[in-house]
């Protein structure tokens, strides 16, 4: 599967959260496929936080 395919079901859930469960459920739904991406990206071995981490201890 790819990129735009992925981001075209996305956006279908939350219009579907939104259409039909309100702001609340558009909300949980962005959240969770927010999570979701970060745990595929980290299985993936995709998603390096290294970066993060390093360039919060150069600002100290």
């Amino acid at each position: 599967m790819n990129a735009t395919l992925l981001g075209l079901l996305y956006g279908l859930a939350l219009g579907f959260a939104a259409a039909f469960g309100g702001f609340g459920a558009f909300v949980a739904v962005f959240l969770l496929g927010g999570l979701g991406l970060l745990a595929g990206r980290w299985l993936d071995g995709k998603l390096d936080l290294s970066a993060l981490v390093g360039a919060a201890r150069d600002r100290r």
